[in-house]
């Protein structure tokens, strides 16, 4: 049977996306291909779990209307279907003085997008929300949160079944032909057709991008290892303490993160995956390296921040040098108050010059979407990128 749109990808962004279509037009006929054995596999189901304010961003691209609109459907969706979150707030910290003009900067960006009761706050004040933090200088964001990104995926698969779509799992898209009025979508199982694609493909959408479009950025695998506090040691974090982020690299820094299923992670760092799917070091694709590693633009990033990134790998090898810089914002963590924790692979779009894509990438064809660059905050975002897509695509099923 031919349906009007199919969805490849089942993490967060896809089922957001389907669940707004769903939501516009109830008659829909709507497939979510995923090919893994149940949705939210990779980036949103090793998500670190914050609901994010939209501090970060630059004023009107992609991320900051995103990401605001987005936390506030995301709080509506949570109080509506009943899904646990908590509005803990968070410290962002400066350690060193230099870092205090950043900090100043992060706070009238903050301004800028619209957030509001954003406090500055003096040595004595950061000790007031997190006793056991060191810094010259910090700011609270009440608005920040947690969640369990997961639970919020699989309630989304739940209301997209409900509304009379599918959600195909264990299937594999292998190729696509644009024939004149439809999709045709080859899978490791079956053929379908649609009258439109949408690639919510994650860590893949840039291979999934090139069967259907021309695309000038690559994937490329960025892992985040965290570590966990043991249990006696999860009294030095009350909620959630971040350091100022370097502005010439889009990762945040290791921060200390209270997970809403129980426990505080610390991380994380951000390494080279050797494959996009590559949790551990021990995972290894040679093929994916190859690419990561042929690909120009990444190596100009390389090139460009060697040192910084054998500083992250160095603290990947290094427990001692994991610690030491977690110590910047609590003295008092010690080496065995760490113990394994889990890891993330970040898709991260880097495009032929060296430019790691800062903002959400949604390139459109004529039957086509492609979402090809939604790292952080896309889980905070995603019911704001769905509705965004919902609205592309129903433009394009009317014509």
């Amino acid at each position: 049977m031919k349906k009007d749109v199919l969805v490849i990808g089942g993490g967060i962004v896809g089922l957001a996306t389907a669940w707004q279509l769903l939501q516009k037009n109830p008659a829909l006929k709507l497939t979510v291909l995923e090919k893994e054995d149940e949705v939210a596999k990779h980036q949103t189901g090793n998500n670190s779990g914050v609901i994010h304010s939209g501090l970060y961003y630059k004023p009107g691209s992609l991320k900051a209307t995103n990401c605001i609109t987005g936390y506030n459907l995301l709080v509506e969706f949570c109080k509506t279907h009943g899904i646990p979150f908590e509005l803990c707030g968070k410290i962002v910290v400066a350690t060193e003085k230099h870092e205090v003009p950043l900090l100043e900067t992060l706070h009238k960006r903050g301004q800028q997008n619209g957030l509001q009761n954003l406090t500055w706050l003096q040595p004595e004040e950061l000790k007031e929300h997190e006793p056991h933090v060191n810094g010259v200088a910090g700011l609270f964001v009440p608005q920040t949160g947690i969640v369990d990104y997961k639970v919020v995926a699989e309630k989304l698969a739940n209301l997209i079944r409900d509304a009379g779509g599918e959600i195909n799992l264990g299937e594999k898209v292998i190729e696509i032909k644009a024939e004149a009025s439809h999709m045709q979508v080859e899978t490791n199982k079956k053929s379908h057709h649609s009258s439109l694609l949408i690639n919510c493909a994650g860590l893949y959408s840039d291979k999934i991008a090139r069967l259907t479009s021309q695309v000038n950025v690559k994937i490329i695998p960025f892992r985040g290892e965290y570590y966990k506090l043991v249990k006696e040691k999860e009294y030095l974090v009350k909620n959630l303490i971040y350091p100022v982020p370097d502005p010439n690299f889009p990762f945040l820094g290791v921060h200390f993160t209270r997970m809403m299923r129980g426990g505080v992670e610390a991380g994380p760092n951000a390494v080279l995956a050797f494959r996009r799917e590559g949790y551990s070091k021990s995972q290894i694709h040679l093929g994916e390296l190859a690419e990561s590693l042929a690909w120009p633009g990444f190596q100009k990033v390389a090139f460009k921040y060697w040192k910084t990134g054998m500083g992250e790998m160095y603290r990947s090898f290094s427990k001692a040098a994991f610690t030491k810089a977690l110590q910047k914002l609590i003295p008092e963590i010690q080496e065995h108050d760490l113990t394994d924790g889990g890891a993330g692979v970040r898709a991260q779009a880097c495009d032929r010059n060296g430019g790691l894509v800062d903002d959400f990438m949604i390139l459109e064809e004529k039957q086509v979407i492609n979402v090809c660059n939604a790292p952080s905050p896309a889980a905070t975002s995603s019911l704001s990128i769905g509705k965004t897509i919902s609205e592309l695509a129903q433009k394009k099923l009317e014509n």
